[in-house]
């Protein structure tokens, strides 16, 4: 999939809008996920009421308060509004987490015939489209949709896939640590335990 974007920018919709720089940045990005191509303009009011299902959808499976580990899920604003004033402006609502194109690139829109907005055209790992526009989907299932995009792009589970190839500190659950901290103690309580037993066949041993 990330042939698709090796001659475009891809922007983060964070504070810094940083960008995915390099080829390497981006296949990491990319790669082995289910990408949503929203096609949006601030000044289209069914966009803008759109834009908090699609907010929500995409909390729910990203966000780690909702779940322990994040969906293979990727979202990309292409924007449709007549300046970058108003295409920032629209991003502000948009999911933090989501990536976006900087402004008069419209190539897309023609490469996958968008008609009307909103549209959310819905790409397997190898590019090829899932769903040509998932706006109904999205908005009459919500997150329960994306188990049948899951399947149909016939992802692969990250656990089988090579630890380096991923940010291993945004792969963990928050509850991680709490985790690891159970199991510390766990195993330390176990071992005072052992000790213990030990002692106590001594003690029955020399009696």
């Amino acid at each position: 999939m990330a042939d698709l974007f090796l001659d475009k920018v891809l922007v983060k919709n964070n504070k810094d809008k940083d960008e995915l720089d390099t080829e390497r940045e981006m296949v990491l990005r990319l790669q082995n996920r289910v990408m949503m191509l929203f096609f949006g303009s601030g000044e289209c009011e069914r966009c803008k009421e759109f834009v908090p299902k699609l907010k929500d959808f995409f909390k729910r499976l990203t966000d780690e308060f909702y779940v322990e580990r994040a969906a293979q899920l990727v979202l990309l604003y292409i924007s449709l509004d007549s300046s970058e004033k108003k295409q920032l402006k629209f991003l502000k609502d948009m999911p933090k987490g989501c990536l976006f194109i900087p402004f008069k690139d419209s190539e897309l829109k023609s490469k996958f015939n968008v008609e009307e907005i909103p549209t959310v055209v819905v790409l397997r790992p190898d590019g090829s489209v899932l769903s040509p526009n998932a706006v109904p989907e999205i908005c009459n299932r919500g997150p329960d949709c994306f188990q049948n995009w899951k399947e149909g792009a016939e992802l692969i589970d990250r656990n089988f896939m090579m630890a380096e190839e991923f940010d291993d500190t945004k792969m963990r659950s928050m509850t991680d640590p709490l985790r690891r901290l159970k199991y510390k103690v766990d195993k330390k309580k176990k071992k005072t335990e052992s000790r213990e037993e030990d002692d106590d066949e001594e003690e029955e041993e020399q009696n």
